[in-house]
């Protein structure tokens, strides 16, 4: 016979698992996600409730409702209007009405290559700055560059510009953190974002702060993926690791990412910046109409897959993708292979060789359905391409931090641009085919040996937590 101890712990368990039950049919959208947490919590009894109360509900968008600024919520469009006969007219309002953001002018300087391009601009900008200095990194080391970067931000706060850093919690260190405690010791503001690993904050280990951003005087901005690190020159170490992209953006479209980088430091602070002082009040108008596009845990998970899917459904001719790491879920897979089938030429570029070896490995076995559909698949070669870009028709631009992941679809904070010039489209196209110069084909996927084709498809079970 049973103790009573063991009925009492039975009732528990099932008293437990009916509220994690309850609470997962409610909250959570993905029918996979759900039945997996469910799974858990009866199957593991305590250990799968307990998991997902640290991890499997989104806090961080609670915290925000009561942390963001209101007028975040009423800004921007707010519905699609009418229809156009122009596509991407269409695609521009059915952008706005997701995103809740109008287009605003802008000018978008040549794409700059790696860190010896980008480098030598951001730090003559810093160098520069009058007023306001805001920057987010997901990593910056306090390597040779990190350094030439510390010293002219400390030279700026000594001329009396006012100066915020925000660092990611983890991609910048989450134990040693040394950038972050140089900034301290040299009294330059500075945060860690989603940081603390005390049991209260657990949750939060899994989101990451992944933007990269320098606005300088409110008037210039830098975005794109690249971080601050030496591996991005070739220059200072004589071997560049890691390829990049980047872009300096002028004009209006300048306040919307200003505006996001206020509202990102008072998330991580609860400080809150005055707009009026960060934000330029009259900018010279640009011949692009651009737009920011935020995404995140803290806002609807789906925002910015619904505009790669509008851009997607929206394309005729061409797509052109560029991206370290692509393992998109079922809808943009879908997408992309409607888009293959009705004649659109779709060029998907990954690397050759990927950083990290279980994404590359998944990522194979992911691609296959897109071979089959007609999309071809260019591999990047060394040295590693962490471009984050995407071209639609010749006509409609994305970059910024977001790669094709679940990882930055749904849990990190991230930026991204849209633009809409056919003249930067030409160069971001030209870009992305000669970087994917080695094509993939079917038969050389299908042609692996069985056991790596068993490791691929084990590693892309994982493909939601890469």
């Amino acid at each position: 016979m049973w103790h009573p101890d063991n009925f009492l712990l039975l009732a528990l368990h099932l008293c437990i698992s009916v509220i994690t039950t309850i609470h997962v049919l409610l909250h959570k959208r993905n029918v996979h996600s759900a039945i997996g947490w469910i799974g858990l919590a009866w199957l593991s009894p305590f250990v799968g409730a307990f998991l997902y109360f640290c991890f499997g509900i989104n806090r961080v968008q609670r915290r925000a409702q009561i942390l963001r600024r209101p007028a975040r919520k009423t800004r921007g469009q707010s519905g699609p209007g009418a229809q156009s006969t122009d596509p991407f007219a269409n695609l521009s309002a059915t952008v706005g009405a997701i995103t809740r953001q109008d287009l605003a002018s802008a000018t978008i300087s040549l794409p700059l290559k790696d860190g010896d391009d980008a480098y030598p601009q951001m730090l003559a900008a810093i160098n520069a700055a009058t007023s306001t200095i805001a920057l987010a990194s997901y990593i910056f080391r306090s390597d040779r560059v990190g350094q030439d970067f510390i010293q002219a931000l400390v030279k700026a706060v000594e001329r009396g510009v006012s100066v915020r850093v925000l660092l990611d919690g983890f991609g910048s260190g989450m134990f040693l953190a040394s950038t972050y405690h140089t900034f301290r010791k040299l009294n330059i503001p500075v945060a860690r974002f989603l940081s603390s690993i005390a049991p209260w904050s657990v949750q939060y280990l899994n989101l990451r702060l992944h933007k990269k951003i320098l606005v300088v005087d409110g008037r210039v901005a830098f975005i794109g993926g690249l971080n601050i690190a030496d591996e991005n020159t070739g220059r200072r170490r004589r071997k560049l690791i890691v390829r990049d992209t980047h872009f300096k953006l002028e004009g209006p479209v300048v306040n919307q990412i200003t505006l996001d980088f206020l509202d990102d430091w008072h998330f991580a602070t609860g400080e809150t910046l005055e707009p009026s002082k960060w934000i330029a009040s009259t900018q010279e108008r640009g011949a692009v109409d651009a737009r920011s596009i935020v995404s995140g845990p803290d806002q609807d998970t789906e925002q910015l897959s619904l505009v790669l899917l509008a851009a997607i459904t929206t394309a005729q001719k061409s797509i052109r993708i560029s991206t370290p790491y692509f393992l998109p879920d079922d809808q943009l897979m879908t997408a992309l292979q409607l888009a293959a089938t009705r004649g659109v030429d779709v060029l998907i570029v990954i690397p050759m060789v990927n950083n990290h070896r279980p994404v590359g490995w998944a990522m194979l076995s992911h691609v296959g359905p897109l071979l089959r559909a007609g999309c071809r698949i260019g591999r990047a070669p060394l040295p590693f391409d962490h471009s984050k870009l995407m071209v639609v028709d010749h006509t409609w631009c994305l970059f910024g931090s977001p790669n094709w992941d679940a990882r930055s679809l749904r849990l990190n904070f991230e930026l991204a641009i849209e633009a809409y010039d056919p003249a930067l489209a030409v160069q971001l196209s030209a870009i992305i085919e000669k970087s994917g110069s080695t094509p993939l084909a079917l038969e050389e996927l299908e042609s692996r040996p069985f056991l790596i084709q068993c490791r691929d498809a084990a590693a892309r079970l994982l493909a939601p937590y890469l």
